[in-house]
């Protein structure tokens, strides 16, 4: 009797966050403030850019990561970490509401007979601007 062989490890770290991207079309993730706190991790960065002697010395920048979805938006305009941290929360749920619209379906349409006329013209015009060229090619 031979021995089955181990199973394969799975791909990737598993304690990698999800992929950045809008969520799939069928998942509905709630954009209230409440929801969005305990769905979004926090992250704390040194704002960069001017500012003076007062700026970089604290971490006021914040990054929120929605862990569901993998969406990741930043907030380093104020000094305030507060008013960032208020900021990023109503971007994240911007973005969110905007990456969930449905859109509307499409219907099809086939194309007006001035366009056709209008395209096979062209390409008349087209044919005959390159049979005047003449030459360049080798017949052999």
């Amino acid at each position: 009797m031979t021995a089955a062989p181990p199973p394969a490890p799975p791909a990737g770290p598993p304690s990698a966050p999800p992929a950045a991207g809008p969520a799939a079309p069928s998942t509905r993730h709630p954009t209230d403030r409440e929801s969005l706190e305990r769905a979004c991790q926090v992250e704390l960065t040194r704002a960069s850019g001017p500012g003076g002697q007062h700026a970089n010395k604290r971490e006021t920048g914040v990054r929120l990561r929605h862990l569901p979805s993998g969406v990741v938006v930043m907030a380093t305009e104020r000094r305030s970490q507060h008013q960032n941290l208020e900021l990023a929360y109503e971007r994240m749920a911007a973005k969110l509401e905007r990456l969930q619209a449905v859109q509307p379906p499409r219907r099809p349409t086939r194309p007006t007979r001035a366009s056709i006329r209008r395209r096979i013209e062209g390409k008349r015009l087209m044919g005959r601007k390159k049979a005047q060229r003449g030459g360049g090619g080798s017949d052999d």
